[in-house]
């Protein structure tokens, strides 16, 4: 086929974004804001930043990764709070470090709001077309070419393929390509990068049927609510959520199990038949009544997809079992006796690249230019994919004007710990986010994103004034606030009787409510009760800023720690290593290190000391020799 420029329809581009997932959306409109000339090309138009599996943003770690999004200027943040149906903040019952925001999202809602705030944004052109080839010369990433035969010229190319390279989609014994239910797979992209010399691997992941709710009996399963004063993503535009739709949960059964297990002998995964690997932390119920057989139960989460839709998505029932089992398994859960199924679930596998090929700009070190983003990394979840995508976006653009990568420290964000996690680690599993991945969890709160990092999204263009004002602003707010709690003196004759019918013991002399707040027992709303002229000096401060005041002073001690510990580390971070720096002339490595230091060529010191297989002995020796 003969490959031609439309040079009436297509100029050069700044940036070519492939795909057009959460990924590709923020790559796309990061890059556009800043200032580049995108061209974002996705297979269907109609499925732009569609919720493929469960409707919802948000969730342990997930939500802090929201947040962090928001901040920095991106609109996966916006756009979930304009779509949500139901607001809830979990893990309140712990420390604020645990604290992550989730929202339960009206799927066709959120494509809409995305493509609206694509489509607003005057520096994003959009082609509905495949990518099956790019066009490298010397190297480098000059473009494009699509499956209808277009050559279109672009600067840099992002790389956002989902599940879509080589997808191949399994439902019992039946199995056919696509990247998505009834979606085409795309093909001939894998097979170029394997020849550039890219390594690929295989992952499978997989989602639960979706069932009508019309047919499910809500009286006899358990309610859940969303919180009685719902908050929300964005720092930006403050969105009231005067109604929520509630979610439900029910649990399997060992009649349940039984009937699973009729279809084992046609599952995929018990047959060999998928041979990626799939999530360890979002199993298929299968697996999960066959690795914890001792199990009688199983949780089921009943979530709707929108305002005005009775579809239902099953959470905790992802399966790629034979649709007559999935059906009849479904109608012996408690609940779900009259249910009828929409559309069965499916298992997908798909191609990856392991993500120790790439620089933590997400550029690969192979192809100058190249980015990739999103599942193709081997990460899992909308929101590790909307992260990596804002990222991709960020330094393809700042590349093509001659500026360093925006790369974010471990200390100074989820993000950070995220990317850094995959290129030095690498993944041969779906990677998911959790809080326990972060050393510094104290610092990289939900609540303080925007004092983390609105300031450097100003800075690089793509945060608005109006976000850096607010920051400001809050800033200032805070430290009054703080400083107002270290003066602001309670009087014993007053608060002792309420101290101790709270638990906490009495006060000689007048004694600041920064004071009283460090006593565990003590929160600023038991002071209000306690001292009710509290109510009347506080009301000059938002909930917001109140709570910050709070949880900085609750946490002081251990804020001041974590920040020791990120200055006591910060020399090996800055302590650089060259590009071809040969690790085989220095014998006393061992053989492991030596492999993985000349694979994945550590910038620094500091991760250098993250690559499993490299020791603590290793480093001493690559340090005595630097110095050297």
């Amino acid at each position: 086929m003969e490959h031609y420029f439309i040079s009436a329809m297509f100029e050069e581009y700044d940036v070519i974004v492939v795909g057009a997932g959460h990924a590709g959306c923020e790559a796309a409109h990061a890059a556009a804001t800043m200032g580049s000339k995108v061209l974002l090309v996705t297979m269907n138009m109609m499925t732009i930043a569609q919720m493929s599996c469960n409707p919802a943003m948000g969730g342990i770690a997930k939500g802090q990764i929201i947040r962090e999004i928001d901040a920095l200027g991106g609109v996966s943040g916006i756009v979930s709070d304009k779509s949500m149906i139901q607001f809830r903040m979990l893990n309140k019952s712990k420390g604020p470090a645990m604290w992550s925001p989730r929202t339960q999202n009206d799927r066709m809602l959120f494509s809409q709001y995305w493509r609206e705030a694509l489509e607003a944004n005057p520096n994003i052109d959009m082609w509905q077309d495949v990518v099956n080839k790019i066009i490298v010369k010397d190297n480098k990433v000059i473009g494009v070419i699509t499956n209808i035969g277009i050559e279109i010229k672009g600067r840099s190319v992002v790389l956002t393929n989902g599940t879509f390279l080589n997808g191949l989609i399994h439902i019992g014994e039946k199995k056919f390509g696509g990247g998505r239910t009834a979606e085409n797979a795309s093909t001939g992209l894998t097979e170029q990068l394997v020849e550039l010399g890219f390594e690929s691997g295989r992952m499978k992941t997989g989602t639960p049927p979706r069932i009508d709710g019309r047919t499910i009996n809500y009286n006899i399963i358990e309610e859940q609510k969303g919180d009685d004063s719902p908050g929300q993503f964005s720092f930006l535009n403050p969105i009231k959520l005067p109604k929520q739709r509630s979610c439900y949960i029910t649990y399997t059964n060992l009649d349940v199990h039984k009937t699973l297990e009729t279809g084992f002998e046609k599952s995929p995964m018990f047959t060999g038949r998928i041979k990626g690997v799939g999530p360890r932390y979002c199993p298929s119920i299968e697996d999960k009544i066959n690795r914890f057989s001792d199990r009688e139960r199983h949780q089921i989460f009943v979530e709707p997809e929108g305002w005005n839709t009775v579809e239902v998505y099953v959470n905790g029932f992802s399966t790629s079992l034979p649709e007559d089992v999935q059906l009849k398994a479904l109608k012996q859960i408690q609940g779900f006796k009259n249910v009828k199924m929409f559309r069965p679930g499916y298992a997908i596998e798909y191609d990856y690249f392991p993500p120790t090929q790439l620089n933590h700009s997400l550029e690969t070190k192979l192809i100058d230019g190249l980015y990739f983003a999103g599942q193709i990394n081997g990460t899992t979840g909308y929101e590790e994919a909307g992260s990596q995508g804002l990222m991709a976006g960020i330094n393809a653009s700042r590349k093509i004007n001659d500026l360093d990568p925006l790369i974010l420290k471990r200390s100074e964000a989820y993000i950070g710990v995220l990317i850094d996690d995959l290129i030095t680690k690498g993944t041969d599993e779906p990677y998911r986010m959790f809080t326990s991945r972060a050393e510094y969890r104290i610092l990289l709160r939900q609540d303080n994103a925007d004092l983390r990092l609105t300031k450097l999204g100003y800075e690089i263009g793509l945060a608005s004034k109006e976000r850096f004002n607010n920051v400001s602003d809050k800033n200032s707010e805070i430290k009054k606030l703080f400083n107002d709690l270290k003066h602001k003196k309670l009087i014993p004759i007053i608060i002792n009787d309420n101290l101790k019918i709270n638990g906490s013991s009495p006060i000689k002399e007048k004694t600041s409510i920064y004071q009283l707040l460090k006593r565990p027992e003590i929160d600023i709303e038991k002071l209000i009760e306690i001292d009710e002229s509290l109510k009347n000096y506080l009301s000059k401060y938002s909930k917001e800023i109140i709570e910050q005041a709070e949880i900085n002073t609750i946490y002081e001690s251990y804020i001041e720690k974590e920040q020791k510990l990120v200055e006591k580390v910060e020399h090996l971070e800055n302590y650089k290593i060259r590009d071809d720096f040969d690790y085989s002339k220095i014998k006393a490595l061992s053989s492991e290190a030596i492999e993985k230091l000349m694979n994945i060529k550590p910038k620094t010191i500091g991760q250098a000391t993250r690559i499993s297989g490299v020791s603590p002995a290793d480093i001493s020796v690559i340090m005595v020799y630097l110095k050297r």
